[in-house]
């Protein structure tokens, strides 16, 4: 059996991406139109993680502009013509496949930004990853009242963290 690599996500992923999003996810749910419309918006940034012939994670990302998140369960509409980061919507992978596949991810998304001219990533950290953010280079931004508003739709502990390639 291969290892488990990362590759573009593709519309048939879909049906599995949105099961994992759901064991992983339970108490912050995204409707699979959203996924859709990220993949559709920025299919670069959109991957699964591979386990054999299964999808075992998935990872979205897409261009944005730093310090406003984006609803979760909501549309875009379309991405930022001047965007200054690259945001990690969400990274979500089967327990039984976690161990350095997250690392993989975000270096292919450091690539996507700095061919893109993009200097910053960008996300949300949700439940307890924050220490893992922190081990990947991300730092937490203290919240002002607006951010602060904005990331309560994410659950209770959620961080709002940039990490700056010009430093990685």
């Amino acid at each position: 059996m291969s290892k488990p690599h990362w590759r573009p996500a593709r519309v048939a992923d879909f049906r599995a991406i949105a099961a994992i999003a759901a064991r992983i996810h339970p108490d912050l749910p995204e409707s699979p139109e959203v996924f859709m419309e990220k993949m559709q918006l920025y299919p670069p940034g959109c991957r699964v993680l591979v386990a054999g012939d299964a999808v075992a994670g998935y990872g979205l990302a897409h261009p944005w502009t730093q310090h406003q998140i984006p609803p979760l369960d909501g549309f875009l509409g379309r991405l930022p013509e001047t965007a200054d980061c690259l945001y990690v919507h969400d990274v979500a992978v089967l327990p039984d496949q976690r161990g350095g596949v997250l690392r993989a991810y975000i270096a292919e998304v450091e690539e996507l930004a700095r061919a893109a001219g993009i200097a910053t990533l960008a996300l949300v950290s949700v439940y307890t990853t924050r220490p893992l953010w922190k081990h990947l280079g991300f730092r937490p931004v203290t919240a002002d009242a607006e951010l602060h508003a904005k990331l309560a739709s994410y659950g209770p502990g959620a961080t709002y963290m940039l990490r700056d390639l010009a430093a990685a």
